[in-house]
């Protein structure tokens, strides 16, 4: 299961980068990997994977030491970073290899991503909590989901048990008392639900997954060893409560198969939810050194999932992958991946914790050396700018070089812009009045408010621009470009037999083939220019089609640029407007759904409206004659 799992990494292998998978797998999934790594060390002794996974830990690290680093601070969670600092805080209770000296250690940084988090807490919204997102630009900036409290309080719980320093304890007792607070861990059942939007911290979004369950509870277990009486008593019945609420996750005839309730049920386990169920594998069983008393129940757990999981290890070409569904029979169910190959194996591995040695501390049989102000260069940074000031000054020189290139880039794009756009036949003079020709008309899309200045200017440049929307329109047609005179082609469907006529020379061709359209060029030069100018006009106007729309009537548009047919029409010939999504960042516990994620907003009058989709276009619209089209146009207040 480990080698197959280790087969879809790539960061060992030539281009690769250390600690990171390939697309599209995220930068956090890469840090549990590591995780895995040393789990899978510490229940089998094997240390094939250990070289890998010291490279990989410590590759992505940052230049602050603190799991923030440049090539993915612009994107960064909360809990992506906290997944990694979760990782080394592993490998330094399990005592796993330490790094060469003058190299970070293992303790030291999951103390730097616990102090750059305890930074970021924020009271100002909901009365405290981490947001989801560390930048604001972020999709997800304003929720605080329970994951990446989860990450906070499971790595200050367990930095408390292996310093024995209590303020890390204050801390996990604080991140806990927020959680019940705000209703995201239920009291009465310990079901923890995903989290909250800032703008209104009362609603929650109450869907359940298995890591969220399973950080809660490891960090639960730490706080049980780590206190003493009646504390130590509050804990423990957290311990069991944390215990029942994990009961949702297991189906099957006898409630003992670990499923991911939430998706799969319905097949709609994304990505980074395939692999939720190695993480509550994972901490089950790693609560039982904590928690002793817990290995009678969840051992039994973990048994009956791990023979489920390895029943799924018969697909892929290999014949042995594993899936993802447990509770459906020994059989695969199609899916591969890291986190179907992960969560077996974690599973697997579960059941051998009886046999292994619990976690060590500082100060019974620990080797890693901490430091307790570790990422206080980067503390609670949320912008990845926002120590440009420390940066030395530009000299003179420098400032003198900047100017020089920046002249010497724009004297290259207006070059080439020259270059690509001037006929190469013509003499001097036309070759000047061509780039003119090109001034003028880049001018005036930058005046959309003086479009009639536009359209006075070039009427034969709109005019190609319409006829060549008209024939992209057409069912089956295409715009295509000779060799000689860049000729515009459609198909004769609903256009006439042997001929076009568009504002333009009339040519005859033979009964059954398409029709060829030569664009007259302002000034009667060669058609090249004017079908370049044409398509530069034309990706403009596809830019501004929400102007276009709501200045016609649904009559006889033409729909320029990324619509091809749709499905979805009715006998008014009436499109919807539907509402782009927010962009989204890629985690589960985005409330929101991606079902729209291929649509495109089309503003159009009308009251009857059905979905376009990006590869659909409007059909049923009349097919005007080339005149009236043409004549609609300068009609039309499009610009």
């Amino acid at each position: 299961m480990t080698e197959d799992m280790m087969s879809f990494y790539s960061g060992d292998k030539p281009g690769g980068t250390p600690g990171l998978l390939p697309q599209p797998y995220y930068w956090w999934e890469a840090g549990a990997l590591m995780g895995a790594l040393i789990d899978y060390w510490y229940y089998t002794g094997d240390t094939r994977w250990n070289a890998l996974t010291t490279e990989g830990l410590l590759f992505q690290t940052g230049p602050n030491n603190d799991y923030m680093p440049p090539n993915q601070t612009v994107t960064e969670g909360n809990d992506d970073q906290g997944f990694w600092g979760m990782a080394v805080m592993t490998a330094a209770e399990y005592n796993f290899d330490n790094p060469p000296p003058g190299k970070p250690q293992w303790l030291s940084l999951a103390q730097a991503v616990f102090n750059t988090q305890a930074a970021r807490w924020d009271a100002e919204d909901c009365g405290g909590g981490l947001r989801w997102q560390i930048f604001t630009w972020n999709n997800g900036y304003d929720y605080k989901n329970s994951i990446s409290q989860a990450c906070f309080f499971n790595l200050a719980a367990r930095l408390a048990l292996y310093t024995g320093n209590q303020s890390y304890a204050d801390w996990a007792d604080k991140a806990w008392d927020w959680m019940v607070a705000t209703n995201l861990i239920n009291p009465e059942y310990y079901y923890i639900y995903d989290g909250t939007h800032i703008n209104n911290c009362s609603e929650i979004t109450p869907y359940q997954w298995t890591y969220n369950a399973g950080a809660f509870l490891l960090g639960a277990a730490a706080l049980y060893n780590y206190t003493t009486g009646p504390v130590q008593s509050v804990w423990r019945d957290r311990v069991d409560g944390l215990l029942n609420g994990t009961s949702v996750f297991f189906t099957g005839p006898n409630k003992d198969i670990m499923t991911e309730v939430a998706c799969e049920p319905v097949d709609l386990c994304d990505l980074d939810q395939q692999s939720f169920k190695a993480y509550l594998s994972r901490w089950m069983a790693a609560t039982t050194k904590w928690a002793p008393w817990t290995y009678d129940r969840i051992k039994p757990l973990l048994q009956s999932s791990a023979q489920a999981a390895a029943g799924t290890c018969k697909g892929g070409a290999n014949g042995r992958m594993c899936g993802l569904k447990w509770n459906q029979g020994p059989k695969w169910d199609g899916s591969t991946g890291v986190g179907q190959q992960m969560a077996a194996m974690e599973v697997v591995l579960g059941n051998m914790i009886g046999q292994r040695h619990g976690p060590v501390t500082d100060r019974k049989g620990g080797t890693s050396k901490g430091d307790p102000g570790a990422g206080g260069q980067d503390m609670g940074r949320n912008d990845p700018l926002q120590r440009a000031g420390a940066w030395p000054p530009v000299s003179q020189g420098g400032r003198a070089g900047a100017w020089i290139l920046m002249l010497l880039t724009v004297l290259g794009v207006v070059g080439g812009c020259v270059f690509v756009l001037v006929d190469e036949g013509d003499g001097m003079e036309e070759q000047i009045e061509g780039v003119g020709d090109v001034v003028t008309v880049a001018g005036g899309m930058g005046r959309r408010s003086d479009g009639n200045k536009l359209r006075k200017e070039s009427p034969n440049i709109l005019g190609a621009m319409v006829a060549a929307g008209s024939l992209e329109k057409e069912r089956g047609g295409a715009v295509n470009r000779s060799d000689s005179d860049r000729t515009l082609r459609g198909d004769e469907d609903g256009m006439g037999v042997g001929e076009v006529k568009r504002g333009a020379e009339h040519v005859d061709k033979p009964v059954g083939e398409p029709p060829i359209i030569k664009v007259p060029h302002p000034r009667n030069r060669k058609p090249l220019r004017t079908t370049l100018l044409a398509k530069q006009h034309q990706r403009q106007w596809s830019k501004s089609r929400r102007n276009y729309w709501g200045d016609n009537d649904g009559s006889g548009e033409t729909v320029v640029g990324d619509l091809v047919k749709d499905k979805n029409v009715d006998n008014n010939n009436r499109v919807e407007a539907v509402s782009a999504p927010p962009p989204k960042k890629r985690r589960q516990s985005d409330p929101g759904s991606d079902s729209n994620k291929d649509k495109v907003t089309l503003p159009r009058k009308g009251p009857s409206r059905k979905g376009v989709r990006w590869n659909d276009t409007v059909e049923g619209s009349l097919r005007l004659d080339a005149q009236q089209t043409y004549s609609a146009y300068w009609e039309s207040e499009c610009y």
